[in-house]
């Protein structure tokens, strides 16, 4: 087929990387501009342009697909289909129109639940026990289209990091499936009374929440892990925690209750495994703890 792909993040490389390998023309990727990252704020390509330009892929980075000129662009590529993963922008219906088999988008969730923009971290922190990936035909509401295929894992105790990267090795093998034979694959709609939306991360969700049970806290952990990161501070700094387990202990919630960095939550204990304080690399909490000695009783905000 003649594929237009349109993905911005690591997500959404392995689906291109297939597409191309199971014999697709990738006409062009579509991603999101170049945005200013690191210490010296330059423009940074996005990870589908770097892989879609290694290809020999052309690359097109629209700020908006709203205008006529953007629009007639995307017809003249004359695609069979457009595939969508994590992209990052809304597709007016023009576009969703312009492809012959219309456009099909790989979202890391089981459908209906989960809609929207952090499906994965919304599954850890509910503590779902699978979760998935869906492909889907897409239309103009929030990931309301019907579904063509999912594939399913477990969560287990994986963080939001590697469960990201399982799901887009699914989703990328599932897409390539539909797209062999999309008569196998008849559109199903949705059901309403099972929908659940994954709002945006806000960040200040980030900071652990001693009050909640240790399980919970567990979860924000692994949500939120690699970044932004959970945290919790101390005399004014910030230490990012990236992996953690569940302690015996009770005491008041944001107290350490031992010399190991054990701490009180509203049910049960947590242990940080591996911390990371601001400017420095990641370690694991013993190795903190002989440079920086945190005491029994301390409080932690």
């Amino acid at each position: 087929m003649r594929v237009i792909f349109m993905g911005t993040p690591d997500f959404a490389v392995p689906t291109l990387t297939a597409l191309a390998a199971a014999g697709h023309v990738v006409v062009a990727a579509y991603s999101q501009p170049p945005r200013p990252a690191g210490r010296g704020k330059k423009l940074q390509p996005s990870p589908v342009q770097l892989a879609a330009e290694a290809r020999g892929i052309p690359v097109y980075t629209p700020v908006s697909l709203k205008g006529a000129e953007e629009q007639a662009a995307f017809a003249a590529l004359e695609a069979d289909v457009a595939v969508v993963a994590a992209y990052g922008l809304i597709l007016p219906q023009v576009i969703l129109d312009a492809p012959g088999l219309g456009c099909l988008n790989v979202h890391g969730s089981l459908l209906p639940r989960w809609r929207g923009a952090a499906p994965v971290q919304r599954a850890i922190l509910m503590g779902d026990a699978m979760t998935g990936v869906t492909i889907m035909q897409m239309e103009r509401g929030l990931d309301t289209g019907p579904m063509l295929a999912k594939a399913e894992t477990p969560v287990d105790r994986k963080t939001a990091g590697e469960l990201t990267a399982e799901i887009a090795g699914m989703g990328a093998a599932l897409m390539v499936r539909v797209l062999a034979d999309l008569s196998d694959y008849p559109p199903e709609a949705q059901p309403e009374e099972s929908v659940t939306y994954a709002h945006k991360i806000d960040k200040a969700e980030s900071r652990l929440d001693f009050t909640q049970s240790a399980l919970q806290v567990e979860r924000q952990v692994r949500a939120f892990a690699p970044a932004p990161g959970a945290f919790f501070e101390l005399e004014g700094e910030r230490y990012r925690v990236l992996a953690a387990e569940v302690a015996v202990g009770s005491g008041v919630p944001g107290q350490t209750l031992d010399d190991a960095l054990t701490v009180a939550c509203g049910v049960g204990a947590i242990r940080p495994l591996i911390v990371q304080r601001a400017g420095k690399p990641a370690m694991e909490t013993a190795s903190l703890l002989r440079g920086r000695g945190i005491v029994a009783g301390t409080q932690l905000g």
